[in-house]
């Protein structure tokens, strides 16, 4: 019995002209596809076709790319962690050797358990420190900043980004100094002209210090000077606002997290003297926008020095700052319940009424309490006990759970986004291979 069916025709296409097929779809199409695919498929995407390249390289799709990232409730933690005998070798200022600093992404929700969602093992600055460790300054949108001052004020900082495996080391600033002088660094990104900026907060003729040797305060009243790097032009320039009078901390105070970005604005704890209080600490704001300074006052304390060993850092949409205590059950977190309100702070956890007696601040002292490394999605905290181990706490419930990690006092954990951010500039970021 004959098949009366017609006949299958097959056909493949070349791959010419699957290229064109894929070419003819329309952009908003193309785009909405390819913002979904992981990162390592959308560069190699760029190679199928100059139009996708020419799509994927475009800062809107970058823009676009980072919104979907931002938005598609992907809570990730960035956890820096180095190696013990890197710490050794460091704190010993022996030569490093081949222990790399550690940098990995884990999953922030209540299901996975922290998992570690990627881990970056080709880090491209091992040895290229002064020091030997990094400094973490911050995360901001994909791009992690880093500065080589642990030991000293080498003026060597990078932009990274691990998820495209591209980095820009900045030019030296401008005003490199000379004698006393006190230096603190923040990192953010200006909305208004799309740009990541690395601003250097230096005060003259001052020690953070000073304190602590019984000196009295200096007698010329001291001031902030601003130097700003913006990615866009690739170049330091002085800022042009009013120069605040006041002082910084110092870099070098390693276990502290000295700044904070929040709602487009740089944070930091700073101080001035004044003829009826020898010491007066706030929280200095410089906007990343219009490039002006305003301040936030602290709540008032007896203790003159209650204010010199903080953190400070990003609280949802406000900052928070953190006093450690003798144990993961004694720290006081102060936060700015309302970021335009300065009476709002409030303190979320109480020093428990049985811990020791404060002493004096030492670096002994800093170094052997817990520390605040970050705040999670769901309000938690992610803390750094004495020994070194890390564990999130529910600061409703007060409950502790050990992350299975091991820290150290150059421990760094932030939230970090996923994103193609340096992907667009190939004449001014360096890569390195996959």
């Amino acid at each position: 019995m004959s098949d009366n069916s017609p006949p299958e025709v097959s056909k493949s296409l070349t791959e010419e002209e699957e290229a064109i097929l894929w070419d003819s779809l329309p952009p908003e199409i193309l785009t909405h596809i390819l913002v979904r695919l992981p990162i390592k498929s959308i560069i190699t995407c760029t190679c199928v076709s100059k139009t996708w390249k020419s799509l994927i390289l475009n800062p809107t799709f970058i823009s676009t790319h980072l919104h979907h990232s931002s938005s598609n409730n992907n809570n990730l933690l960035l956890f820096r962690l180095c190696p013990k005998p890197l710490v050794e070798a460091f704190d010993d200022m022996d030569p490093i050797g081949d222990e790399k600093e550690v940098y990995a992404l884990h999953r922030d929700d209540m299901i996975t358990n922290f998992d570690q969602y990627t881990r970056f093992d080709d880090f491209p600055f091992h040895r290229k420190s002064c020091s030997g460790i990094f400094r973490v300054v911050g995360t901001c949108n994909g791009l992690i900043c880093l500065a080589d001052d642990l030991n000293d004020h080498c003026p060597n900082f990078y932009l990274w980004n691990p998820c495209v495996k591209k980095y820009v080391r900045l030019p030296f600033p401008y005003f490199l100094t000379t004698g006393i002088y006190t230096a603190a660094v923040g990192f953010g990104f200006d909305s208004k002209t799309n740009d990541y900026k690395v601003v250097m907060f230096v005060t003259r003729g001052y020690s953070h210090d000073h304190e602590d040797e019984g000196e009295s305060p200096p007698e010329v009243e001291v001031e902030v000077e601003v130097e700003v790097y913006s990615l866009a032009t690739g170049k330091w320039r002085e800022a042009t606002a009013e120069r605040p009078k006041c002082a910084v901390r110092d870099t070098v105070i390693v276990d502290l997290r000295l700044q904070a970005f929040v709602n487009g604005a740089l944070h930091l704890v700073c101080y001035r003297t004044t003829p009826e209080i020898r010491f007066v600490y706030f929280v200095l704001v410089f906007d990343l926008e219009d490039e002006v300074f305003h301040e936030i006052p602290l709540p008032k304390h007896s203790d003159m020095f209650f204010w010199k060993w903080v953190s400070i850092m990003a609280f949802g949409n406000s900052i928070a700052v953190f006093k450690p205590g003798y144990s993961v059950n004694t720290p006081d977190i102060w936060v700015l319940k309302n970021y335009s309100d300065a009476s709002s702070w409030t303190k979320i956890i109480n020093l428990d009424a049985q811990a020791p007696p404060q002493r004096p601040p030492s670096r002994f002292y800093r170094v052997k309490t817990p520390s605040l490394k970050a705040f999670r999605k769901s309000g938690g905290a992610i803390l750094q006990t004495h020994k070194k181990r890390l564990v999130s706490k529910d600061l409703e419930t007060k409950e502790v759970k050990d992350l299975g990690i091991t820290g150290s006092k150059y421990s760094f954990v932030d939230s970090y986004v996923e994103s193609l951010v340096l992907l667009d500039k190939p004449d001014l970021a360096n890569p390195y291979p996959y």
